[in-house]
């Protein structure tokens, strides 16, 4: 008995501990990234590598999430005879929902993964120091650049996801459910207004900032030796993926409370 309340207590006091250090370095994180000077090389450097090479895979992803919808609600709504809702319902469902998550658990697990492991990389060779060593501050340096380019680069990819993925809607229904092409984009039209669009984009600005902020910090405190380093990618990924489905349902609410 003793033994299970020592088990319960040192999971409890390791949870705390965590928690506090994660506080700690979000709080860094977000002061820094405010306060100068700002590498602009490496911020530019972030742009390209989070924003321009993720357009595919993003894209690829929406894509056939917008083309797999249409069918799907077309099944459910013909049953009620009500197969004219189905643009309302995919263009409604990409801005809102599907266009911002499927976005940001793409770029979790390609960008998430990279940022760790290089950090990490860093981290275990002892760059970090070297940085220090140099008076150039880590948190300026590498997290800094990344964060903030993750807040910009997220809602530019979902917008053009949904983009994407209202097209692969708009290509089923029009040619594999035969609905005319006027009525289809006057459907999609019709109940989309700018608050849809605007609550994704926020979503996915909420969603970058966790993804460059679990990246950089599984990076920052990873262990040693490859072990280290491979622990602390999953971990980016794992962490990233579960705070953004979290973080999806608290700004739902804050919008439709």
């Amino acid at each position: 008995m003793i033994s299970f309340l020592q088990n319960i207590g040192q999971a409890a006091l390791g949870f705390f501990a965590s928690f506090g250090r994660i506080a700690l370095f979000t709080t860094n994180a977000v002061r820094w990234t405010l306060l100068p000077p700002y590498y602009l090389r490496q911020f530019l450097r972030q742009l390209l590598d989070i924003g321009f090479f993720s357009l595919p895979v993003v894209g690829l992803t929406t894509l056939f999430s917008g083309m797999v919808l249409a069918l799907q609600s077309y099944t459910g709504f013909a049953r009620f005879s009500a197969e004219d809702t189905v643009a309302t319902v995919v263009v409604l469902s990409v801005t809102r929902e599907l266009g911002p998550v499927l976005a940001g658990l793409m770029v979790a697990g390609r960008v998430g993964a990279s940022i760790a492991a290089e950090i990490g990389t860093m981290r275990v060779t002892d760059q970090i120091d070297a940085l220090d060593t140099l008076s150039t501050r880590p948190m300026q340096y590498l997290v800094a650049p990344r964060i903030l380019a993750g807040m910009i680069c997220l809602p530019f990819l979902v917008l053009v996801g949904d983009l994407i993925g209202v097209f692969g809607g708009y290509i089923v229904g029009v040619y594999r459910l035969d609905f005319n092409p006027s009525i289809y984009l006057s459907r999609t039209l019709e109940y989309l207004e700018f608050a849809d669009v605007a609550m994704g984009l926020i979503k996915a600005a909420v969603f970058g900032f966790l993804i460059a902020l679990m990246g950089c910090y599984h990076g920052y405190y990873s262990g040693r030796g490859a072990e280290g380093v491979g622990r602390a990618t999953t971990n980016a990924v794992v962490s990233s993926s579960i705070l953004i489905l979290i973080s999806n349902y608290l700004v739902t609410v804050l919008f439709f409370g």
